[in-house]
């Protein structure tokens, strides 16, 4: 296979008037959700040059798909950017994509075009009038190849500068025949998908339907502070799988969604991004006994996930969840402070990837690329990914998640680099420094400052520049921040001081 348009095109064929996708505004099936795509990509091959960026700022729905695979059929790569972010950041964003044209609806066009004077901007409803030029899109198809990109999602960055990860359509025709057929993703399932589309837990969601021929059903973002209409929104579209962030679970477990109703035709839950708690786990367990429970485990620049385990019933996990074995696609190791690999149980080591889920790398930001893409120290010709994640192996060769290397966290399952948090403070008027820390075990984000700026200014300019998953719970102003005999800020200390624990 070259592109994953022929997962598309395969799966449109054999079930064409089958409920492809299901959002509260409607329903398409397999065969409009292909011919709405050749439409759009039509339109769109009249334009781009092959191997373009295409940012799409548009909600979560059926046209964003629209859009996204149009912009696959016109030879480009598409990158979803969500509309709810504030305007600085999505600036950030399209000025690392250095776009010509990006593609948004009618109701945000006045919103595009003023956060994005210089880019062409291009409505969906009107690409979606263009007919279907089957001779131009087989030219641009003819062209095409696995190793072209496919998507482009952001990452926090250290420097203020959103990290726009490439992932070619080689890594996702690897990974998604391996991740469904691992867990028994098929044709008769309903996908509850949770994960916003500029988050890359969807790229499961989105490429295991259109694989399988499942019905993949849009959950509105609303429900997820509504546990009884969540749990109702489940049981009326009968979902069968889900593929959440472990935050999102954890959510309708402690607002004890699970105690109003089950929703008994779910049959495998599949999580990630962050650590479930325990007490939400079992929950979850309790009330679905017949479902498989699955920690998944990689971050965006190795394509979804490299890692799985199948969490046991009958078994205790004094020590938490492993992370467990690799997919068939990657392969996983622990790398020690000399480059060597580490073999021996319990010896704490970088957590790396190779295979064929790496990332093209960062785009136009050949530095940050080469500091994490590498070479293997000891196999020449191996690429690898550098995690900055810690592991270690169990007595039984598992591998368990052990923390950061550096100051990346992982919180309601995006990856944030508590510099771009602490910049972000420093842009604010009144502030002198600023230092962040995390509270991984109680999922907590406490800022500190100097300076003579109020608290709730500070955190009001912070909430018009970050998602609100980078924000601070709390903001604390300091005389002046603690320093380790080195003079860096005291991270160890701050966090003794907002109650938290280390991990």
């Amino acid at each position: 296979m070259k592109s994953i348009l022929e997962f598309l095109q395969a799966t449109a064929d054999a079930r064409p008037s089958h409920p492809a996708v299901i959002e509260e505004s409607g329903v398409c099936t397999y065969g409009e959700l292909l011919a709405c795509s050749r439409r759009t990509g039509s339109a769109l091959a009249a334009r781009i040059v092959p191997r373009t960026p295409v940012p799409v700022l548009l909600d979560k729905g059926r046209r964003s798909l629209y859009a996204f695979f149009g912009v696959v059929y016109a030879g480009g790569f598409y990158v979803p950017l969500n509309p709810d972010l504030p305007a600085p950041r999505l600036c950030k964003m399209l000025d690392v994509l250095r776009a010509p044209y990006l593609i948004t609806e009618q109701r945000l066009l006045p919103l595009a075009r003023r956060l994005f004077p210089t880019h062409a901007v291009l409505c969906i409803e009107d690409l979606l009038q263009t007919p279907a030029n089957d001779a131009l899109l087989a030219r641009v198809q003819a062209d095409m190849s696995d190793a072209d990109p496919l998507y482009c999602m952001f990452t926090s960055g250290s420097t203020g500068t959103p990290k726009g990860v490439l992932i070619r359509h080689h890594s996702v025709l690897k990974f998604i025949p391996s991740f469904t057929s691992l867990f028994g993703i098929g044709a008769d399932d309903i996908i509850g998908n949770q994960a916003p589309f500029d988050f890359d837990v969807s790229v499961k969601d989105i490429y295991a339907a259109v694989y399988t021929g499942a019905t993949l059903v849009l959950i509105p973002r609303r429900l997820f502070s509504q546990p009884a209409a969540l749990i109702d929104f489940l049981c009326t579209h009968s979902v069968t799988s889900l593929t959440w962030a472990a935050s999102a679970l954890g959510l309708v477990s402690a607002l004890h969604g699970l105690d109003y109703r089950v929703p008994d035709r779910v049959r495998r839950v599949l999580f990630s991004g962050e650590t479930l708690p325990p007490v939400h786990l079992h929950r979850w367990m309790q009330a679905l006994p017949q479902a498989d429970f699955v920690n998944l485990y990689g971050p965006t620049e190795i394509t979804c996930n490299c890692a799985y385990h199948r969490v046991e019933r009958s078994r205790n996990y004094p020590q938490g969840l492993p992370l467990g074995r690799a997919f068939p696609h990657a392969r996983v190791f622990l790398l020690d402070e000399n480059g060597q690999e580490i073999v021996h149980p319990e010896q704490r080591g970088e957590i790396c990837v190779s295979g064929d889920g790496l990332a093209l790398g960062y785009l136009h930001a050949p530095a940050q690329t080469a500091r994490v893409f590498v070479q293997h120290p000891t196999r020449p010709g191996e690429r690898i990914y550098r995690t900055g994640d810690i592991g270690r192996y169990g007595d039984g060769g598992e591998l368990y998640f052990c923390g950061r290397r550096d100051h990346q966290i992982k919180r309601m399952g995006h990856r944030i680099e508590l510099e771009e948090i602490e910049q972000a403070a420093a842009l604010q008027a009144g502030v002198s420094q600023c230092c962040c820390v995390f509270d991984a075990h109680k999922n907590r984000l406490y800022g500190f400052y100097t300076g003579p700026a109020g608290a709730e200014a500070v955190l009001k300019g912070m909430r018009d520049l970050l998602p609100a998953c980078m924000v601070p719970g709390t903001l604390t102003q300091l005389e002046q921040l603690p320093l380790t005999p080195r003079g860096k800020a005291d991270r160890a200390h701050l966090l003794r001081m907002a109650g938290g624990e280390a991990s």
